[in-house]
């Protein structure tokens, strides 16, 4: 066990085996593999149930039906991918998926069926067969609703609820002569601000792991809660970690388009049972883009609304189910019926005005087959996380697959990493606030994040060139400065954490996209428009 020396009034500490830092399907999932080998922390900025999991609508890939297969799966996820796929890790998601989609199930996860024990397989974009296991267009709540039951039930589990953390402690963090992300670092907790009480406190731990989910916020529109705020991938950058592909930022092509929806996601499912994208004006337009006409990849579909609306100087196209049976709508997608009927639209006779919204990250912290990072005793599972499975495209329902499937390989194997960390004496520094005091200027708080979010979309979104590229950069490095001294002059609060992780995952991604010249999957640039195979079929890594 560590020995903390702590002699500073209002300091605290948590010590744990296991610190897990989010409560989503890859945190979750974790921790209960894990609290069999020790003691599980779980930090989450908010209520432990909200999570991107629970917005999750459309389901979980997996081949579960006779006429599927591994290799088939595998050959879609790699297309989707546009090149950049590492196939060890794909086929490692892809034939892992059914014994988790069980584990699942016997968790007490209800997930739709077409009979009696057989399951009822939806189909989304990209997708050549029906495997996406679903629980109507609830997905992600059900998921979500088992996993807490069952880590609630754990006295080897504690969740600590509305508290956000403020960054790693790493050895070099405590012994300047340690570089910081060289092969002596080490992560060895965290330091975390209580919400409610505003107090910085310390949580230990033998093994760290990032599960915090994406970044949708650094964007103006998003279909992301509003925790999306790239915490972990911002954390494990200022730690050292490497950091991969961030430049893949998937616009998910039907959000909802209603000044009251906030960007309500409607899932591709609805396209998969049959839903037709259609113009203002009726015509349909897919059909000039893709094979599959609405049932592409999302990069695909997502530019190519995209270029219509701009073409047409229109803020919107439309998603029809009008031509599908209205108990057959209500029935699969209860949620999407009855959210869309709350703003005066009823699916089963109008279309749906829909846009593009930012929606996942293809890139983030850099592991290897096990969850592991560069940095010691740091795993990294989930959106945050860069495995190699979604290459620069990530084919729709495969985010919950790779999160279980990984969380489930990181949770084995820092369990036989934990045997083998000795017990260690380490004097962890107190939080110190230094000279900063309260500050009286919060609207400089939320100027900045709206300028960030304003600056990404217009100049990093789904189109983007040079000229927009090197502008942005320009306007977020005063931003930086400006947010750097905010910082360390003022007492630290929830907003301004989040505020400087935004701003560090939105250089992030400028970085990445200006390093690649060519245009693949998500990334497409006007001064770079064609794929090159024989000089970017890489991965960027900072």
């Amino acid at each position: 066990m560590y020995r903390i020396e702590i002699s500073v009034h209002r300091f605290m500490e948590t010590r744990s085996d296991f610190l897990v830092m989010g409560s989503g399907i890859a945190g979750l999932s974790f921790a209960l593999k894990a609290c069999k080998y020790g003691s599980v922390v779980i930090v989450t900025k908010r209520s432990c149930e909200e999570s991107s999991t629970k917005y999750a609508q459309g389901g979980i890939a997996s081949v579960m039906a006779e006429d599927d297969s591994y290799d088939l799966h595998i050959k879609d996820t790699i297309e989707a991918g546009a090149g950049l796929c590492h196939e060890d890790a794909v086929r490692l998601v892809v034939e892992n998926g059914p014994d988790r989609i069980r584990e699942l199930i016997e968790l007490g996860a209800k997930f739709t069926l077409r009979d009696e024990d057989v399951l009822d397989l939806g189909r989304e974009g990209g997708h050549s067969k029906r495997r996406i296991v679903h629980a109507t267009d609830f997905t992600g709540e059900e998921i979500e609703g088992a996993l807490i039951k069952a880590v609630k039930k754990n006295n080897n589990i504690r969740i600590y609820e509305n508290h956000i953390a403020i960054d790693l402690i790493t050895k070099s963090r405590l012994e300047s002569d340690i570089k910081s992300g060289g092969k002596d670092d080490m992560v060895l907790g965290a330091y975390v601000l209580d919400k409610n009480k505003g107090e910085v406190k310390s949580f230990l731990s033998k093994i760290t792991l990032l599960a915090t989910g994406g970044a949708g916020k650094v964007y103006l529109y998003t279909s992301n809660p509003d925790i999306a705020t790239g915490d972990g991938v911002a954390m494990a950058y200022r730690a050292g970690a490497k950091i991969a592909n961030m430049e893949f930022i998937q616009f998910h092509p039907t959000c909802i388009y209603h000044p009251q929806a906030k960007s309500f996601l409607i899932s591709e499912a609805v396209r998969g049972e049959g839903g037709i994208l259609r113009l203002k004006d009726g015509n349909t337009f897919m059909e000039k883009y893709h094979p599959m006409g609405c049932l592409a990849p999302r990069d695909i579909v997502a530019r190519a609304i995209d270029f219509e609306m701009k073409k047409s100087g229109d803020d919107h196209i439309y998603l029809d189910v009008t031509h599908m049976e209205g108990y057959r709508i209500r029935e699969r997608f209860p949620n999407i019926y009855k959210k869309c009927l709350s703003l005066g639209i009823d699916i089963t006779k109008m279309p749906i005005p829909v846009v593009p919204a930012t929606h996942y990250i293809c890139g983030g912290i850099v592991t290897d087959l096990y969850g592991k990072t560069n940095i010691r005793r740091l795993y990294a599972s989930g959106e945050v996380s860069f495995t190699g499975v979604h290459g620069a495209n990530r084919l729709a329902s495969n985010s919950l697959l790779e999160a279980l499937v990984f969380s489930n390989r990181a949770a084995n194997v820092a369990a036989k990493e934990l045997r083998e960390i000795p017990s260690e004496e380490i004097t962890i520094p107190p939080w110190d606030i230094g000279n900063a005091v309260d500050s009286d200027e919060s609207v400089v708080v939320s100027n900045n994040w709206d300028e960030i979010r304003r600056i990404m979309w217009n100049y990093v979104g789904i189109v983007r060139s040079n000229k927009r590229l090197k502008r942005a950069k320009r306007r977020l490095d005063i931003l930086l400065e400006e947010i750097k001294e905010y910082y360390w002059n003022f007492i630290i609060t929830s907003d301004l954490i989040e505020l400087r992780n935004i701003a560090t995952v939105a250089d992030i991604i400028i970085q990445c996209a200006m390093m690649r010249k060519e245009s693949r999957g998500l990334h497409y640039n006007i001064d770079y428009p064609q794929r090159d195979d024989i000089n970017w079929r890489k991965d960027t890594i900072l």
